[in-house]
């Protein structure tokens, strides 16, 4: 219960990711302008985290849930769903992806093929082994088809990772503005999608 005078907890909460968020953006800047490739996918994943989380709790219809999981992340608690066995289970990344992914389609690959960068991966090897040309074919033309479309790029499922990755400050923008909207649905009470 909430005391006259003091934050609710999805003020506190989006305050939080604003937080996170306008970090991520100075970092971006300038891992970016030094060529720190592998990092940049690594802030991206993290932005996307957020992003994933807030599509979560909007899709949550039961709106006690909501609340709840609202104030776990506020007091550092871990999210938690009840199970049908009425057990208590961890809300795994794949939770919210799945969320989200309902939401735009694409978080789940940008989400995996960042995890590969967040993790030490073969990934990291960028410099010698293209990671975007060992991507499936038909990633790769996913991938080349949102960035053409959102972004403006002229790519083909031939380009290489360092082509993808100049535009992943963009991606970040674009992110980092639906992040924003996401979190002006929340702190309206949204329904879910």
């Amino acid at each position: 219960m909430q005391t006259p005078g003091t934050e609710s907890d999805v003020a506190v909460f989006c305050r939080q990711v604003r937080a996170r968020s306008g970090e991520l953006q100075e970092a971006m800047e300038l891992v970016s302008s030094h060529g720190l490739t592998s990092v940049t996918v690594g802030l991206l994943r993290q932005q996307l985290d957020s992003m994933v989380r807030v599509l979560f709790l909007i899709a949550q219809s039961d709106r006690s849930l909501r609340s709840r999981l609202i104030a776990d992340a506020v007091s550092g608690k871990q999210w938690r769903l009840l199970t049908q066995d009425g057990k208590g289970r961890k809300v795994t990344d794949r939770d919210l992806v799945e969320a989200a992914d309902l939401h735009d389609g694409w978080s789940e690959r940008v989400y995996r093929f960042g995890c590969s960068f967040i993790h030490l991966s073969s990934l990291h090897d960028h410099q010698a082994r293209d990671p975007f040309a060992a991507l499936p074919l038909d990633e790769r033309e996913i991938v080349v088809d949102q960035l053409n479309y959102y972004h403006g790029a002229a790519l083909s499922s031939d380009s290489t990772f360092d082509e993808v990755a100049e535009l992943i400050p963009k991606v970040m923008q674009k992110v980092t503005s639906n992040l924003e909207y996401s979190l002006k649905d929340l702190e309206n009470d949204a329904h879910p999608m």
